[in-house]
């Protein structure tokens, strides 16, 4: 990510917030300053809790068609955020995301964990189909992890 990608990333982050904006009554001032205020404090506190993570724009067919951040710790690999723009959804591209960082967790033998929003139901089942198992209800979201087969806590 550079900060010329800003505008897109804002365009992505609206994306996945489109079903929330359809059923407030503003207009699309107010819906684009709401919205820039929440991908800013989102992107505040991730960098705050993750300095180091991985921010990247996802590319198709050299497009850019989301954002993918990752935090890596020496405990976890951490799904900050995943975000595809509706048009490129439901063509396998999270999957085949989500497999890389599954095979990492895999190979680091570490869990790999992500928070889903409740109210999400395909993107619950996405994560359950790939191994994830809620561990923590946060409010709003479901805290999910999937271990590797080797679960770290039984080494020596």
């Amino acid at each position: 990510m550079q900060p010329a990608d800003e505008d897109f990333l804002l365009r992505v982050y609206a994306a996945s917030r489109a079903d929330e904006m359809a059923l407030v009554d503003w207009d699309e001032v107010q819906k684009g300053a709401f919205l820039r205020s929440q991908f800013e404090a989102q992107a505040a506190q991730y960098h705050a809790r993750f300095p180091d993570a991985e921010y990247s724009i996802i590319l198709f067919d050299d497009r850019p068609v989301g954002r993918l951040w990752i935090g890596r710790t020496p405990e976890q690999i951490r799904l900050l955020d995943i975000a595809i723009l509706p048009e490129f959804q439901n063509q396998g591209i999270g999957a085949v995301l989500l497999k890389s960082l599954l095979a990492e967790s895999e190979q680091k033998n570490l869990p790999l964990r992500h928070m889903v929003f409740k109210l999400n139901p395909d993107a619950l089942r996405f994560y359950e189909r790939f191994g994830f198992s809620p561990i923590e209800d946060v409010g709003a979201y479901i805290h999910m992890e999937r271990r590797p087969p080797a679960d770290i806590t039984s080494r020596d």
